[in-house]
């Protein structure tokens, strides 16, 4: 998938203009390389368009990675991109789904099982049959 095809479809699921939808999509992934280990982000970047490859980079001086729950996910992409949590959750649950539908399933299994319980109620849309179909 390409990079303008991915922001596109991050502007129709979480309903924004693609302008935001870009923005929200840099905060979204820029989080998840700080949740992931190194070299899951690596993995993950491969098979990314070379725009969001740049966003994914991990963390130079450790291949760990850092430990948060849902809701200080969903702040620091708020954060990130200046939107509300409401806004923040949604914008997460668009990428998510788009990252299902640009990369092969394993990669994104791999990315899932990083992720603590607390992720579900953002990663499961992502996962339910037909979820990436359009």
């Amino acid at each position: 998938m390409n990079y303008d095809t991915f922001v596109d479809r991050v502007a129709q699921r979480s309903r924004t203009p693609r302008e935001r939808a870009a923005e929200l999509t840099r905060a979204t992934l820029e989080t998840l390389s700080e949740r992931l280990t190194g070299g899951e982000v690596l993995d993950l970047a491969a098979q990314l368009p070379k725009p969001l490859q740049v966003v994914l980079k991990p963390h130079p001086a450790t291949e760990a990675a850092d430990r948060f729950g849902a809701a200080e996910f969903v702040a620091r992409v708020g954060q990130r991109a200046r939107v509300d949590e409401n806004a923040a959750r949604d914008a997460v649950r668009a990428v998510f789904v788009t990252l299902r539908e640009a990369i092969t399933g394993g990669e994104f299994d791999d990315v899932v099982v990083q992720m603590p319980r607390d992720y579900r109620d953002m990663v499961e849309p992502a996962m339910a049959p037909g979820a990436t179909r359009r």
